[in-house]
């Protein structure tokens, strides 16, 4: 009994000494979440679910303020996503009352204040998502507590329109698209304006997002609308300059939904008109990724089609000429070791086979559908290039992980590295960090060789090792530990090594003439850093295949953007 009364007794304690926000005033009126224990004594994390940023938003509109409200709103439920396709594309969910945010404060024993933010942007091939996304055992992916409480930042996690309603575009005044991105500019505006009542530091805000979220980040870095309005950013498996990110020709995809709805008109006046006296659910289903895009003539990528324009405005040019508009902002970038497996083996199927071979005409074909603007000359060139390392029999594990490795490359490597170096060039006293994240795949399943699958960061950013244990081991713990010291020291100070929260190793910045990056996985030491990340590969996107004739506009890889060494294929985790 005595032993009993100890432990009741320390947990009235706790709830009687961790610190509550209570009530907070916004500027749309008041707003109240839940205070939720975390597992140290004396700690608890305020979380506000559901908090609106924004008004319901016109179609095709930007976002407008939100009225506002009487009384005490109850910040304690998620509010429903933005209207989009479900994930097997049979039906749609989600409203277009869809633009809320969710804030997750972390407390000790007195209220926190003036703490570092880190606003989050999902990823979902501009297609899908929400910002409670991919619930395990009831939890969000996107759960800020262990983030908040661990790293002592506040998260916020925030809902954007996706889809034809988020990104549908004529190329003009008319239609002019990228409303997903004027959503996250409208709850990057509200944070700024709101978070000191919540305890954080308006003017020490980081970005940070992941796939087509990441590629988000990158385009709110990039837009002069951004000046002023966060500090930091952290993009992870994506850029404004991947090859998926930007749609060049808008007005094809917009007829092509207007035949879907049956708004197609040669008057193109009319058809924008039909188009937004639409249903916006028929809209949405219209939107769904068309697998006939891929068969004998492409790859993954060409299904993702809703994606940023070039408006004159938000975007209001090619990405790679924006940088300057960056050059106030600390920035973090990277990629896993194998983003673009999941891809590849959408393209070439036989490469997660135990019993089938891939073919050098598969490896060609995958090629030949990644670099089709340039025509068969890059087919050659990039082969013997990828083939270079094969020997005269290789073994067919190889193959198969150079399949993965082309896709890796094309799709997130390599523009990212063309990222972080434009963003070095360009840099006035903000500083450049590059990485790679290797850790094994937990997926079951994957041959042998598949290392750090596409998204698979996030449940260690976000914690999951630490708040569901049992499916985790201790070196997922170590990992967890190091990502959110790293990604929470570069939030409050734009350096990863420095802050609150001890590191494995020191993370060196990627300078314009130095290119360093931190190999991240369970075991960080001093060896963990290296440089050049597969400047061999890098060398040859960014100055061979991008002088090689074009059959049309082509895509984000420029020469000139990037000049790494020359050389073979250096050793690394990308190579093992």
């Amino acid at each position: 009994m005595g032993l009993l009364f100890i432990l009741l007794l320390g947990v009235a304690i706790h709830w009687a000494s961790a610190a509550k926000l209570g009530v907070v005033q916004t500027e749309g009126g008041q707003v109240k979440g839940k205070n939720v224990k975390v597992s140290l004594l004396f700690r608890s994390v305020d979380v506000f679910k559901g908090v609106p940023f924004a008004d319901v938003p016109g179609m095709w509109e930007k976002p407008k303020p939100h009225p506002g409200w009487d009384g005490v709103m109850r910040a304690d439920t998620y509010r429903d996503r933005c209207l989009q396709v479900t994930l097997l594309q049979k039906k749609t969910r989600g409203s277009e009352d869809c633009l809320y945010l969710n804030i997750f404060v972390p407390q000790g024993r007195k209220l926190s204040t003036n703490l570092p933010v880190m606003v989050y942007l999902y990823g979902g091939a501009f297609l899908l998502g929400a910002s409670n996304d991919m619930s395990f055992l009831g939890v969000s992916l996107y759960d800020g507590k262990e983030m908040a409480d661990r790293g002592g930042v506040i998260v916020v996690t925030v809902n954007y329109r996706v889809g034809p309603l988020g990104f549908l575009s004529s190329g003009d005044a008319r239609l002019p698209g990228n409303y997903a991105l004027w959503d996250q500019h409208a709850a990057i505006s509200w944070v700024r304006r709101n978070i000191a009542g919540f305890g954080g530091n308006p003017d020490n805000i980081t970005l940070f997002g992941q796939s087509a979220g990441a590629a988000s980040v990158s385009f709110q870095m990039l837009s002069p609308h951004s000046k002023g309005l966060f500090r930091r950013a952290i993009s992870q498996g994506g850029v404004a300059l991947s090859p998926w990110a930007l749609q060049k020709n808008p007005m094809a995809l917009t007829k092509k939904i207007a035949m879907k709805v049956g708004c197609w008109r040669m008057n193109e006046d009319v058809m924008i008109k039909c188009l937004k006296m639409s249903d916006p659910v028929k809209l949405t289903m219209a939107g769904k990724i068309d697998v006939l895009l891929i068969l004998g003539k492409g790859t993954v990528m060409d299904l993702i089609e809703f994606s940023p324009v070039i408006d004159g405005d938000f975007i209001p040019d090619e990405p790679s000429k924006l940088f300057h508009n960056a050059a106030e902002f600390d920035f973090m970038a990277g990629v896993n070791s194998m983003d673009g497996h999941i891809f590849a083996g959408v393209d070439v199927p036989s490469i997660n086979s135990k019993t089938a071979n891939t073919t050098v005409k598969s490896v060609r074909g995958l090629l030949a559908g990644l670099t089709k603007e340039k025509g068969g000359a890059a087919v050659e060139s990039a082969f013997s290039v990828y083939s270079s390392n094969w020997g005269s029999h290789p073994d067919p594990a190889v193959i198969k992980k150079t399949v993965a490795d082309i896709e890796t490359d094309f799709l997130f490597l390599v523009p990212t590295q063309i990222a972080l170096q434009l963003h070095a060039n360009n840099a006035s006293g903000a500083r450049t960090f590059s990485y790679l994240f290797s850790m094994k795949t937990r997926i079951p399943g994957f041959p042998s060789w598949v290392q750090a699958e596409h998204a698979e960061e996030l449940q260690y950013l976000f914690g999951k090792p630490f708040s569901m244990p049992l499916i985790y081991f201790p070196r997922h713990r170590d990992l967890s530990k190091y990502m959110i010291a790293y990604w929470t020291n570069f939030a409050r100070t734009g350096d990863p090594s420095i802050g609150e929260s001890s590191v494995p190793a020191v993370w060196p910045a990627f300078t314009e003439n130095r290119r360093v990056y931190l190999d991240i996985n369970h075991k960080i030491s001093k060896t963990s850093v290296s440089s050049d990340l597969r400047s061999y590969y890098v060398s040859y996107w960014t100055e061979t295949y991008s002088l090689l004739p074009s059959t049309r506009q082509t895509g984000v890889l420029r020469a000139g953007d990037l000049s790494p060494p020359r050389g073979r294929p250096e050793s690394s985790a990308r190579e093992t």
